[in-house]
């Protein structure tokens, strides 16, 4: 996956949201600015080219001070796709580059 192509593309609208990030969002109270700034300062954390379901990436960005992960591909139509989005903390986490 192409961070600065999913960066760019993210500036220029071209994503949407699946149902699960939307309801992620929610839970943990991040804003569709959110999304977008912690996108825009974002590093690859990890790499799904081979996932069966499609090429994906974790990224983790920040936004207002707290850590987000978000995990991207790409839509068939080639925008990316948010596919969920959530603060990483444990039990899965240690902190936001280390898995428990």
């Amino acid at each position: 996956m192409n961070i600065e192509e999913i960066k760019h593309k993210t500036k220029l609208g071209l994503y949407e949201i699946s149902v699960h990030a939307e309801k992620e969002r929610y839970a943990e109270d991040i804003s569709l600015e959110d999304i977008e700034t912690a996108i825009s300062n974002s590093i690859l954390l990890e790499d799904y080219t081979n996932d069966p379901r499609g090429p994906s990436c974790l990224l983790l960005g920040s936004s207002e001070g707290r850590p987000i992960h978000i995990v991207c591909g790409y839509s068939p139509v080639d925008w990316v796709r948010i596919i969920t989005v959530y603060l990483p903390k444990l039990p899965k986490w240690i902190d936001e580059q280390t898995r428990a």
